[in-house]
């Protein structure tokens, strides 16, 4: 029990502090000594700090606010893409403490390369910084085993049979291999990060495209993963059984009308150099043709793999998000076209399609913030694990 009003008093803070000792008592229906001796224990964990003194209106001397240890424990979250590397530090309270998106092309370096790379930029981000992490996640666009953090497959990365944690780990400075560190899909992590710090409602498909085009389905708020975790692959929907072969051994999956490299083809810019999507976005402002054509026939492939999706599992919110959230002027259009045509045993909204706040910036977010949420959700948990670990 004591463990469960921890977390309401810390969930409290979290989300609304700075913050009395008698408006978190309201707001959890505990007691004001109930509350001024577990916020003790939070203090001492290094999880809440107080901030004061606090107006209150009343007579006598006023109380301190209670706030989130700004130098408390931190979720770090890196990312590997198929054109860049990324790390994010976020604090209890969700803020972003520090970050970093180096470009790297990855899809034509091995593993090795690429995780070494990513540890040089973890250490460089974290050495200096407050607060400190206390676990890190790192989001991979790929099948992910998330239990034993091993990369099954990322065909835009070249990548099998992976152990990314375990490579990782070799690669990280003692003071950051030593906490609990993860592995999952990018487009769960997006998802995750919409949900915790965007609009995300807790029903949704989510959609991530970059190279590829992956997807997350979150049912109550959770994750839906699949018998074998790998649940989401909506870049290998078929969309047309007798199209072009793709490289998953199928024949018309959407990465071959909707993909980075599709599109780009389509619009004639297969030969660009620099970022495809902002040269993408640049050239359909400017109204070109050929640039139009493509994104809105790539639209057109995603509204008919969605369709079946929204179909199947009844969302509240499909979300466009990832690099492709910035092409969402010129894709919704096309998408919701289809959608309506083919989402017809049910309502269907335009407006249940949107875009993602979050972008580009969602899948580091959300691997950062699975750190902070269960630190937030079990701060008692979080305490007695520091306790245990040697000095």
């Amino acid at each position: 029990m004591r463990r469960q009003n921890l977390a309401l008093v810390m969930g409290e803070v979290a989300a609304s502090g700075p913050v009395s000792r008698a408006r978190v008592a309201d707001a959890t229906g505990l007691t004001r000594a109930a509350v001024s001796s577990l916020v003790e224990e939070l203090r001492t964990a290094g999880l809440v700090a107080e901030r004061g003194p606090a107006p209150s209106g009343r007579v006598g001397r006023p109380g301190s606010d209670l706030v989130v240890d700004a130098e408390g424990p931190a979720g770090l979250g890196l990312e590997i893409g198929v054109g860049h590397l990324g790390a994010c530090l976020v604090d209890l309270g969700g803020r972003i403490r520090a970050s970093v998106r180096v470009p790297a092309d990855n899809r034509r370096r091995t593993p090795d390369a690429v995780l070494g790379q990513l540890a040089r930029i973890a250490a460089e981000l974290t050495e200096t910084a407050v607060p400190h992490p206390a676990g890190t996640v790192v989001a991979v666009p790929g099948l992910v085993g998330a239990a034993e953090g091993q990369v099954a497959h990322a065909p835009n990365l070249g990548w099998r049979r992976v152990p990314v944690a375990d490579l990782l780990r070799e690669r990280l400075p003692a003071t950051l291999a030593a906490l609990p560190l993860e592995v999952d899909n990018e487009a769960n992590l997006g998802a995750l990060a919409d949900l915790w710090c965007g609009a995300g409602a807790a029903d949704a498909v989510h959609i991530s495209a970059e190279a590829g085009i992956g997807a997350a389905l979150l049912v109550g708020g959770t994750i839906f993963r699949g018998a074998s975790g790998f649940a989401g692959e909506l870049g290998h929907v078929p969309v047309r059984p007798d199209g072009p072969p793709c490289a998953c051994g199928a024949r018309g999956c959407l990465e071959q009308y909707a993909g980075e490299a599709a599109v780009l083809r389509a619009a004639g810019l297969d030969a660009a150099t620099g970022d495809p999507v902002t040269e993408l976005a640049r050239r359909a402002e400017r109204s070109q043709p050929a640039v139009l054509d493509a994104l809105d026939r790539a639209g057109a492939a995603l509204g008919i793999a969605l369709a079946g999706a929204v179909n199947l599992i009844d969302p509240a919110a499909v979300v466009l998000g990832g690099a492709y959230a910035e092409l969402g002027a010129w894709l919704l259009p096309a998408m919701r076209r289809e959608l309506a045509a083919r989402v017809a045993v049910r309502p269907w909204h335009p407006q249940t399609l949107t875009l993602s706040a979050l972008g580009r910036g969602g899948p580091v977010l959300g691997a950062a913030m699975v750190t902070v949420r269960r630190i937030v959700g079990d701060p008692g948990g979080y305490a007695a694990g520091r306790a245990d670990r040697p000095a």
